[in-house]
């Protein structure tokens, strides 16, 4: 089925998500989820550092959203790695989200020298049944040689970011031969793409938005887009791209776009900065 997907460890995932980066007051994440559950989205993508986990689990409650529909997304924060530290990172975060299990945790980025310890913590809370599935954020083929070469439990995911400006291949093939779901940050390029005149020229032909081409191309490439927005016009735009198909010559005019172009910083400086 195209609305969702299978990870490597049977698990079932929706194939598409909302994003609640920069989505803070508990105004803001009540009306997003809202809209967002009622236009068809399950995957709900949160994060520590995003800083409304609370907000986000007081919102499930409060709306009374059925916790088996759901698929919830949390991250571990860079200065929480380690492997106790991870630990005691899980249990608050689950007691801001009000949650008794995670369906995915993952490690935000790459710590050298930590992410490895808290893997070895994040095996432990999946084997105990805590977690559904555990992966990654952000990790380039270094980092993820030395975690397979290192865990006894395969990630799941690896979410990076990936829009037409950035179309990463070696990094999205060497997921795809290892059985790991890459998951898109930023999948719209954070608004930068919707003047690119290829893109308007197929997305008037299927008489869609540039945002819904760009969400179907990611999803041609097997890819899971986790799109960020709290409007609720946009919201149910976003999700509305499972009634038409691109062809190929469309989605090779787009990979043609490809620029390796970062809208956020590059994984293997940003933990030096934002340790």
């Amino acid at each position: 089925m195209e609305n969702v997907k299978v990870l490597n460890n049977d698990v079932v995932i929706p194939s598409t998500g909302i994003g609640l980066w920069q989505v803070r007051n508990k105004d803001q994440v009540e009306t997003t989820l809202s809209h967002a559950y009622e236009t068809g989205y399950r995957l709900i993508d949160t994060a520590a550092a995003y800083g409304n986990e609370k907000e986000v689990g007081k919102t499930i409650k409060n709306l009374v959203l059925p916790r088996e529909e759901l698929f919830i997304t949390t991250k571990l924060w860079n200065s929480d790695q380690g492997y106790q530290s991870t630990l005691q990172a899980f249990k608050k975060s689950m007691k801001l989200l009000q949650l008794d299990y995670l369906d995915l945790y993952l490690i935000h980025w790459a710590v050298q020298d930590k992410f490895l310890d808290s893997w070895r913590a994040m095996e432990k809370l999946y084997e105990e049944g805590y977690i559904r599935a555990i992966g990654v954020c952000n990790f380039q083929i270094s980092h993820l040689d030395q975690l397979i070469s290192n865990c006894n439990v395969l990630p799941v995911i690896n979410q990076i970011e990936y829009h037409p400006y950035l179309v990463q291949n070696n990094l999205h093939d060497y997921c795809l031969n290892k059985n790991i779901q890459v998951e898109a940050w930023s999948p719209l390029g954070q608004g930068s793409l919707v003047h690119d005149r290829s893109l308007l020229a197929i997305a008037e032909k299927y008489n869609k938005s540039v945002a819904q081409v760009i969400l179907k191309w990611h999803m041609h490439k097997g890819i899971i887009p986790i799109p960020k927005s709290s409007n609720p016009k946009r919201i149910k735009e976003n999700f509305n791209i499972f009634d038409f198909s691109l062809n190929n010559e469309d989605i090779v005019s787009i990979n043609k776009l490809n620029e390796n172009r970062r809208f956020g910083p590059h994984p293997d400086h940003f933990h030096l900065v934002f340790g």
